[in-house]
């Protein structure tokens, strides 16, 4: 048995993933469609800034936080009827989460597309 690269790991997720540019995923947005989940560390928030209205589940925690019986979920701060979008500083972790959440049944799922290097030259306001 091989050992699988994390870049491996990324192109198998993006063959079972849906992938959104962030135009699309700011229509979603703007239709108040979507909960949008930056997956980043607090430190690179800090650094870079956020975009705004989006909630911050460390990738660490992701599965955690999603899980059916936890507060989010259970006080409808995420609303699984909408489609949950994902995003991390490029695409990489966003893509393994939004495979890890399709894994935990999840179907409204998607990652944008460069993540939030994307994001900062869209319509999405960043605050710092």
């Amino acid at each position: 048995m091989s050992i699988k690269t994390a870049q491996t790991l990324v192109s198998e997720a993006m063959e079972e993933i849906k992938t959104i540019t962030s135009d699309e995923a700011f229509k979603i947005y703007q239709e108040n469609n979507c909960n949008l989940i930056d997956i980043r560390d607090s430190n690179e928030l800090a650094v870079s800034g956020a975009v705004e209205e989006s909630i911050n589940i460390p990738r660490g925690l992701l599965e955690f936080q999603f899980d059916p019986n936890g507060p989010l979920i259970q006080n409808g701060i995420i609303d699984t009827n909408k489609e949950t979008i994902l995003f991390c500083a490029a695409g990489g972790r966003s893509a393994l989460a939004t495979k890890a959440l399709k894994e935990m049944g999840y179907k409204k799922v998607s990652h944008i597309a460069g993540g939030f290097s994307a994001l900062q030259n869209s319509k999405f306001k960043i605050k710092k």
